[in-house]
């Protein structure tokens, strides 16, 4: 797809990149990278149900439960 029949998909990308860079700073940008990783990954586990903290308070639950 092309932006005014100009720009095409790759240089979108890089105009992207460098207009990232200069509104956050290169400094900014690792932390950026961290916390939206993090955010995925929360993502992820919270569709797949894999929410370790829930699972093991159920686990200790339900021993206490057959106890």
């Amino acid at each position: 797809m092309y932006i005014l029949g100009v720009v095409g998909p790759g240089q979108v990308m890089i105009i992207a990149l460098v207009i990232v860079l200069l509104f956050f700073g290169g400094k900014k940008i690792p932390e950026l990278m961290k916390g939206l990783g993090r955010g995925v990954k929360e993502f992820k586990d919270a569709s797949k149900g894999n929410d370790s903290s829930s699972s093991s308070t159920e686990v200790s639950k339900t021993d206490a439960e057959e106890k």
